[in-house]
């Protein structure tokens, strides 16, 4: 085989790897997050690459003859959740990109040119889905776990995100530093092994620390815009309200959810009365973004809050001091989550 065949045998391969691995990350973007536009980017970069690919390429492939086909590696028999799936296949999509531009310069520098344009659109493509992956997974969550002191703290909400949990919030008032630490380290593993949401209650440096996914913050915590300078942009800020004024003050603020209640009066809050169900109703109508109905909510009374127009709920008690923390996760996210 002369080297030319061998360079068409090489741009075969590789405009194949990338359509395929366009097409893992479109179907995701299509049926995953139901985002029309990112699905259509795919499919036209596809296109792209279909048109490219020319007969003579692909006359001089050689599967039985390819020595690649039998080489593997173990991280790719296995993927730990969908980030780390989308991330080996823009990796992918980008390596293929580059091998068909540098050898691209030997047959066609057009193709070489449109080669490298394309593999930065694939980079902004990746930095898009990647930015904003946070806020999608938010707006997927029905259910949120906020902590309480536990000995059994892990098994608790492993049991729950085994039952389908997304959105995990750590909250000890009473730890050491150090121990919150240790604490949030290990549940922001075992959070992002189910491929769910970690948030650290009030403690921006904790969060940061652990590489957390946001941090919640209360009335007399960390202003708004503070936090948003040092978590930056990707991370999310949540924030408790009571009332139409924190709520508004929340919005000015960019925060990504709030927190809406006490809707019950809970140990929780002790001393906190319940915001009342006008402040229910009010949210509803009011904000847009994801919130969350909280405060002494559990499996006997949730259909009240619902029907006050809450979509989201928080939970605390309901779960971390339930004798079977998965079975009661399971039979909220049944009534909240919406059917297909």
């Amino acid at each position: 085989m002369n080297d030319t065949l061998k360079t068409y045998r090489i741009l075969d391969a590789n405009l194949d790897r990338a359509r395929e691995g366009l097409r893992v990350i479109e179907e995701w973007c299509r049926l995953g997050l139901n985002q029309s536009h990112t699905a259509e980017l795919c499919k036209n970069y596809r296109q792209e690459l279909a048109r490219w690919h020319r007969g003579e390429f692909r006359a001089a492939r050689d599967t039985a003859g390819d020595v690649g086909t039998a080489l593997t590696h173990a991280q790719e028999i296995r993927r730990e959740n969908i980030t780390a799936l989308l991330q080996a296949n823009f990796g992918r999509i980008q390596e293929a990109l580059r091998v068909l531009e540098e050898y691209g310069k030997l047959v066609d520098g057009n193709l070489a040119q449109a080669m490298k344009q394309l593999r930065y659109q694939i980079y902004e493509l990746e930095r898009q889905l990647f930015s904003k992956e946070r806020q999608q997974k938010l707006e997927q969550a029905y259910l949120y776990l906020i902590t309480m002191p536990h000995v059994n703290l892990c098994a608790i909400v492993e049991s729950a995100l085994q039952a389908g949990l997304t959105l995990v919030q750590y909250r000890d008032k009473e730890q050491t530093d150090a121990a919150r630490y240790e604490i949030a380290e290990k549940l922001c593993r075992l959070c992002h092994q189910y491929n769910a949401l970690f948030i650290v209650n009030d403690r921006v440096d904790i969060a940061l620390a652990v590489d957390a996914d946001g941090v919640h913050l209360g009335q007399q915590d960390l202003p708004l815009a503070t936090a948003r300078q040092l978590l930056g942009d990707q991370r999310l800020i949540g924030c408790s309200t009571t009332n139409p004024e924190e709520l508004q003050r929340a919005l000015a603020g960019g925060a990504d959810y709030v927190g809406v209640g006490p809707v019950y009066a809970t140990p929780t809050k002790a001393g906190k009365p319940p915001a009342g169900w006008d402040y229910v109703e009010y949210a509803a109508s009011h904000w847009q973004k994801p919130w969350f109905a909280i405060g002494g909510i559990d499996l006997n009374n949730y259909r009240e809050v619902v029907q006050a127009g809450a979509q989201r709920l928080a939970v605390v008690r309901a779960i971390m001091a339930a004798d079977d923390p998965g079975a009661v996760t399971q039979q909220f996210l049944q009534k909240l989550q919406p059917q297909p």
